[in-house]
């Protein structure tokens, strides 16, 4: 079978000839196959005439098949080239430059995902014939990897426990160098965080669609198990017992109950950055917008501050940004002794400015270090946990202050649109779904207030005695 096509840049005639065909209808099916490629370039437009005989004659000298004539037809009318075959890997790199307009830590998780899992999974396959399957085998391998990361850990763990046990000291010395040759322990890849790989995946193959460099985005056809949001549970004595006996939290999310909010800051009166705690306390900013806050943003006479930045740390580099999403800009309403320890903290702050002299920062932020630079927001964590252990209190994340805030609100009967609004929601369904932990005394109040609703000619005997 044999078909002629347009000449070579030299004008050289150029002929597509194939055999090994098992009969005629074969032979004839692909002819019509190269006629119909083609037909897809205009008569007078021997450009496209030339590209589309130079994918058919490649695919000649590859002995490969033939594309599908839809999909080269999508090609040829997005002017991308026929005879490159672009690879999930070469696509994820175009993609992720073209993201750069992006928050930094947003292009981080982006990069993140990319390297670590789906170029050494996914990248060498063609584009065009990525599918399903191929993401299944993906999360399939992730989730073996899982194992084997939990059963490695579990092994060191207890080699290291058990050199605590030994006393010889050539043992020890062998126990030593038996875990130094074991894998060092790692994180394994959880349900959330499969779920963002998928969406960095789908996220890209939805720009390669719209760039009619596919048809098909496998991504958003695979099931994958959705990973249940922690319950935000109440630091109860309970809880407390048992944590104290296994040093395991009930919860990734705890709260503090009122008393313990209380105990903790007494316990950091005084310190430098008592309004920080403060404000995260009582008003529920995030941690960036919390050491990002300015003194421009703060009116004493209105009684609000407005968030408008924040500090957001990219592995250990701190950046400035704007809150995490639209309804981030937000006006929070401040009570006047929120506003007064704010009004002491600046004073002190002047204190330290003139301490430090010519050597003081200006950077305009309310929460500085001693010198007036950034706070570093890791660092902030670190000293709040610091801080929340030397007061004796059972462990919170330092994030976990808005869960305090939100659910201090909740129970003091605030409307949960306005506790949204302080908290820079843009649905409150998000507030009731996660922060709306409530306390024992309020629920214990509500059901007898339920009770009460009822009316009884006697109310029931429930001492048992008496019956």
């Amino acid at each position: 079978m044999r078909q002629e096509v347009h000449p070579d840049e030299d004008g050289r005639r150029r002929t597509f000839r194939r055999s090994g065909f098992s009969g005629a209808p074969d032979a004839q099916k692909e002819l019509d196959h190269v006629r119909a490629l083609l037909a897809l370039a205009d008569k007078d437009d021997p450009d496209t005439r030339k590209l589309v005989s130079d994918m058919i004659m490649s695919c000649v000298r590859t002995k490969s098949a033939l594309p599908d004539v839809e999909e080269t037809s999508r090609k040829v009318k997005a002017g991308h080239s026929l005879t490159t075959l672009i690879t999930v890997a070469e696509w994820l790199d175009t993609w992720l430059a073209g993201r750069k307009k992006l928050r930094p830590t947003g292009v981080s998780r982006y990069e993140t995902d990319i390297r670590v899992h789906l170029k050494p999974h996914l990248g060498h396959i063609r584009l065009d014939r990525l599918r399903v399957e191929h993401l299944d085998t993906m999360f399939e391998s992730i989730n073996d990897a899982n194992e084997e990361i939990v059963e490695q850990n579990a092994q060191r763990r207890q080699a290291v426990n058990d050199l605590k046990l030994i006393v010889d000291r050539l043992a020890r010395r062998a126990a030593r160098e038996a875990i130094a040759a074991m894998p060092p322990f790692r994180r394994v890849t959880g349900l959330s965080t499969q779920q963002h790989i998928r969406a960095t995946l789908r996220a890209a193959l939805n720009v390669a669609i719209a760039r009619q460099l596919i048809t098909f985005n496998p991504a958003a056809h695979v099931e994958l198990e959705t990973a249940p949001k922690p319950k935000a549970l109440v630091w109860t004595a309970a809880r407390i017992a048992e944590w104290r006996r296994t040093g395991l939290k009930p919860s990734p999310v705890m709260v503090w109950t009122p008393a313990q909010a209380g105990q903790f800051l007494d316990y950091v009166d005084g310190h430098r950055l008592y309004a920080l705690w403060h404000l995260l306390v009582f008003r529920g900013l995030r941690r960036g917008e919390g050491v990002g806050a300015r003194w421009v943003d703060f009116d004493r006479d209105s009684l609000s501050l407005t968030v408008e930045t924040q500090l957001v740390q990219l592995n250990w580099e701190v950046l400035e940004g704007t809150p995490k999403t639209s309804s981030g800009v937000r006006i929070v309403a401040l009570d006047g002794e929120t506003a007064d320890v704010i009004v002491v903290h600046g004073r002190q702050q002047k204190l330290e400015r003139l301490r430090w002299g010519p050597a003081w920062v200006d950077t305009g932020r309310m929460f500085t270090a001693e010198d007036g630079t950034w706070l570093h927001p890791a660092w902030v964590s670190e000293e709040f946990l610091r801080l929340a252990a030397s007061a004796g209190l059972p462990p919170v994340r330092l994030h976990d202050l808005r869960h305090l805030a939100a659910t201090l609100a909740l129970a003091a009967g605030v409307d949960p649109k306005v506790v949204s609004e302080m908290l820079g929601h843009s649905d409150t369904s998000i507030t009731r779904d996660v922060y709306q932990s409530v306390l024992e005394e309020v629920a214990r109040e509500a059901a007898e207030a339920v009770v009460q609703l009822v009316p009884r000619q006697r109310r029931p005997r429930t001492n048992a005695a008496s019956a």
